[in-house]
């Protein structure tokens, strides 16, 4: 995966005697103590930093209560290190090293094992480092690490792979090549300096990866691995629940096998812009319809800055989005819809700071005025906006953040922490992020000296720019033309009415101060608390990671948001009318912890707020407000419509597999719409209709509450009378009965879709007999069963395409399987063919299968099921969801897990064979010529019942 961004183990037997023994063991333990890196006082893990014979330094986590293992490999390798005549070896290089080593000479040994054994893995190359990983049912951490620890020390890079694996990289490439992001990254790289390694194609295809007699690819292969990896490169993260001690026996005994060749990270010293090439701007021209400005002004790098993080400061201020802030001015103007500032990339050497704008038509239109009022809103930054107050303010949230900390999945930890150790000191990895140690006004002011006009080169993304000769970027035919830009305007030009809007943010209101937590031992389940003038509270105390947060979820069911396609474009449009009035008050709330969401979806409304519960209540009573009595304007009417209009159209450019995958969704579950219906209405509504319907939104509700977390059950109580006296006073209780998903017609339903993308799409979905845990456990160890071997078949042997997968494709606990292949090359026909003759030779397989393996597949899938919480919010989330399908008794995952665990042989091949080899209830959903039309497959499933319950 592209990100935009053979030594021998020499074994010796020593004899010791005990007291050398024990010597060995106080010394090394004094040794470790020395390496513990400084972590959160909320933070229960076990850390470890060793530095193996060979140079690879690793950091080890022993967290005794997962029940996942995960590990990273960071090597300081990356696209920026590719040969000018092999663009893209660094990332074809991160493709080959998965497929064979000299202990595990099979290509696939590696996936199907983690598979097998519950985990996941891939892969990422940016500029700098690539990235590999996975996670494993933790007791297999070990035979895991073993294999992986092949790929980067003995390798096969087999010569017919090399060969196959360049068709993978090219549909890679090419499944992309219609997606504004990546043809804008190409603009960037075009408009860099050709003398920078960022100027390079950093993806590869079949031309820059030729493999011909007079030009083979295998020994310019091997030769950059050769020359560029090295153990002393790499920095490896292992996050299991065994003992630290443990841990380094497996790393040292795997990893120092790979060699170290003593070698340096590249430096890439050449400017990013040619010195005479800035002020400049490049209007660039996009698919969709999506406008944006991006700022982009080189700075030094800031990676020895990290403890006093003067890049934070400065960006923390220019995408603030308070009141008198740019993006609040810009947004009340109707320019702007969002607004981004930070580090856009680090090379080591040298970096840029970029401000992104995400424009309106009127802002596009006016982006001239806008780039000198950015100018004016710097300056008064460096005015003004250095504070010893203010960097204080900061630091306490970052210390609080950091104090308070809550541990991500085994997986997200081990990236997170590989990446880290590239860049930052051991004894910092854990806290380097949060660490603002120092009031820094003097290297504020050095970012800000160099946020000037004449250091500025300013991009433009536009449908249809008017473009006259356009430049062609070389592999993705994006359009893009570059001038000069005037110093002076961007001085002098800004409107003058805008810039006396401009001021910078007033002290945070929201910076907890309560930090206790609450007396009472965590409940295992929410318990009812009592439905009250019809409104359902449901509360739990929960303390158990030491965080005083809390969640709230509170649904607004209401037959009003489904009754039609135009009600649910209201519903959409009311719900950012209120977003929109809130955020500006609140964006001092999400920096100081809290977070709030407010989102429509098939039964009405849902408000969460989440976050510091010391003032969440004021926060909730704020939104509760807006929700009660929301104010639309005609100015926020036409932007948010032209927006949903946008993304409905943008929907017919999105990749080809997610057209036909969001055809089956639509179709199949109830209270849902086409994109043309929506599309139809959301051109329709006025501005008088959406005003009525906010007022009538509310007369019939079917409230809900959750309140979980650091809070009491007066506090539940007491939130359910703000609801009930601010937003429920005037409504009618009834009954809104939770969505179904509609039954198949018997057979395989062919059904073509109109898409305009060189690649062909082919979603094949079959549906499950009911929702029963029985049904769903037999399709979910079917799909893990069967996902490995489908993308060893079609993706790395036939080589279909670059996004190959079979997976669960269960919606509202309808059990189904879902084929997914998006190809370059091979037509729908072609794909369908290869999906039968899989599942026939499938079969076999599956007849044969024992029940050892079996076994370990149903642990496999169990262990996914019931995987550790490790979050407040992943807890909240489960129960709201549980809540939504009304299991008062909060235990589907055990229900689940128990009927996987009760599957036979004879039931899984039974699925097997009606789901899979005859297709009894199928949706093909294809790109091409031949099948049904989406309208005719649609007006069929209408006819059809829901599933059966069960």
């Amino acid at each position: 995966m592209q990100i935009t961004n053979h030594p021998k183990v020499r074994v010796q037997r020593l004899a010791v005697n005990v007291f050398a023994l024990l010597t060995l063991l106080f010394v090394s333990a004094l040794a470790s103590a020395a390496q513990t890196p400084d972590k959160s006082p909320n933070d229960n893990n076990e850390y470890r930093f060793i530095e193996l014979d060979n140079g690879l330094r690793a950091i080890l986590v022993s967290d005794r209560d997962a029940d996942k293992a995960a590990a990273s490999m960071n090597v300081a390798v990356g696209s920026g290190d590719d040969p000018k005549e092999r663009e893209g070896i660094a990332h074809f290089l991160e493709h080959m090293l998965f497929l064979g080593t000299e202990k595990y000479p099979e290509p696939g040994e590696y996936q199907q094992f983690i598979k097998s054994h519950g985990g996941s893995h891939n892969a990422f190359t940016a500029f700098r480092n690539t990235n590999y990983f996975f996670d494993v049912q933790a007791n297999y951490l070990e035979p895991a690490l073993d294999r992986f620890a092949q790929q980067f020390a003995a390798p096969l890079f087999t010569a017919e792979l090399v060969d196959r694996e360049r068709n993978a990289v090219h549909s890679e490439f090419s499944a992309k090549q219609k997606e504004d992001g990546r043809r804008f990254y190409s603009v960037k790289k075009a408009t860099s300096n050709p003398e920078h390694a960022f100027h390079q194609f950093a993806v590869g295809n079949l031309t820059t990866l030729e493999n011909t007699e007079a030009n083979p690819l295998r020994p310019d292969l091997i030769r950059f691995w050769k020359d560029r990896y090295s153990a002393n490169l790499m920095t490896l993260a292992v996050y299991g629940p065994q003992p630290l001690d443990k841990l380094e026996t497996m790393v040292r005994a795997r990893f120092n096998a790979i060699g170290n060749r003593s070698l340096q990270p590249r430096v890439h010293g050449t400017p990013l812009y040619e010195p005479d090439s800035l002020p400049a701007k490049v209007t660039v021209d996009a698919i969709k319809d999506v406008r944006t400005l991006s700022l982009v002004f080189p700075i030094p790098s800031q990676q020895e800055n990290y403890r006093t993080k003067p890049a934070s400061y400065v960006a923390n201020l220019l995408g603030h989005e308070g009141p008198g802030s740019l993006f609040n001015v810009l947004k009340n103007q109707g320019l702007a819809d969002s607004l981004s500032a930070g580090i856009g990339m680090d090379t080591g050497d040298s970096a840029t700071l970029e401000i992104s704008i995400a424009l309106t038509p009127e802002g596009l239109k006016q982006h001239e005025e806008i780039l000198p009022l950015v100018f004016r809103y710097i300056d008064m930054i460096r005015e003004q906006g250095i504070s010893q107050q203010r960097f204080e303010e900061m630091q306490r949230l970052a210390r609080i953040d950091f104090r308070f900390r809550e541990q991500g999945e085994p997986l997200h930890e081990a990236m997170r922490l590989s990446s880290q150790l590239q860049d930052y000191p051991a004894e910092d990895i854990l806290s380097a992020p949060w660490l603002m140690e120092r009031y820094a006004p003097d290297q504020y002011r050095a970012i800000l000296a160099r946020l000037t006009p004449d250091n500025l080169m300013a991009y433009v993304l536009a449908p249809q720019p008017g473009l006259d000769n356009p430049n062609l970027t070389q592999w993705y035919d994006t359009p893009w033309q570059i001038e000069p830009l005037n110093t002076d305007t961007l001085l002098n030009n800004a409107p003058e009415a805008l810039a006396a809007s401009l001021h910078l943010p007033a002290p945070n209101p929201f910076v907890p101060e309560d930090l206790t937590m609450v007396p009472g031992a965590t409940m295992d389940k929410p318990e009812l608390l009592g439905k009250p003038n019809g409104m359902a509270i449901w509360f739990a105390r929960d303390t158990r990671f030491n965080t005083p947060k809390a969640n709230v979820f509170f649904s607004l069911r209401t037959p009003a948001a489904r009754v039609s396609a135009r009600s649910h474009v209201l519903t959409r449009l009311l719900v950012d009318s209120i977003n929109n009035n809130l955020n500006a008050w609140a964006y001092s709330a999400r920096l100081a912890g809290l977070d709030y969401s407010i989102y429509p979806h098939l039964r009405g409304i849902t408000i969460r707020v989440g976050g510091y519960s010391d003032k969440l209540h004021t926060l909730m009573n704020r939104i509760l407000m807006q929700v009660s009595a929301p104010e639309v304007t005609r100015q926020r009417f036409d932007i948010a419509r032209q927006n949903l209009i946008d993304s409905l159209q943008n929907k017919a450019k999105d990749r080809p597999v997610e057209q036909t995958s969001e055809f089956i969704q639509t179709a199949l579950l109830e209270d849902t719409w086409s994109t043309e219906e929506k599309l139809r209405a959301a051109r329709e509504v006025t501005l008088d209709e959406l005003m009525s319907f906010s007022k009538t939104l509310l007369s019939e509700v079917d409230p809900v509450l959750l309140a979980h977390g650091n809070i009491t059950e007066a506090y539940a109580l007491n939130l359910a009378q703000q609801i009930d006296a601010i937003v429920l006073a005037k409504s009618k209780v009834v009954s809104v009965e939770r969505s179904q998903v509609r039954e198949l017609p018997a057979g395989d339903m062919l059904v073509s879709l109109n898409v305009q993308h060189p690649d062909t799409g082919y979603t094949l979905y079959t549906q499950g007999r009911n929702t029963g845990f029985e049904e769903r456990a037999r399709f979910q160890l079917l799909a893990q069963i069967i996902s490995s071997p489908f993308y060893e078949e079609l993706r790395t042997t036939r080589q279909l395409g670059y996004i190959v997968y079979a997976t669960p494709f269960e919606m509202l606990e309808t059990p189904a399987l879902g084929f997914v292949v998006q190809s370059p090359g091979a037509s729908a026909e072609d794909i369908d063919q290869a999906v039968r003759e899989f599942a026939k030779g499938f079969e076999k397989t599956l007849e044969d299968l024992d029940e050892k393996r079996l076994e370990r597949e149903k642990r496999a899938v169990i262990s996914r099921i019931l995987e550790r919480d490790r979050q407040l919010g992943d807890i909240s989330g489960r129960y709201w969801r549980e809540i939504d399908r009304g299991n008062d008794d909060f235990d589907s995952r055990e229900k689940l897990a128990s009927a996987v665990q009760d599957v036979s042989h004879k039931e899984l091949y039974a699925t097997f064979k009606d789901a899979v080899l005859n297709r009894e209830r199928a949706l093909r959903a294809v790109t091409g010529p031949e099948g049904l039309s989406a309208n005719e497959a649609r007006d069929l499933i209408l006819k059809q019942p829901p599933v059966t319950a069960k």
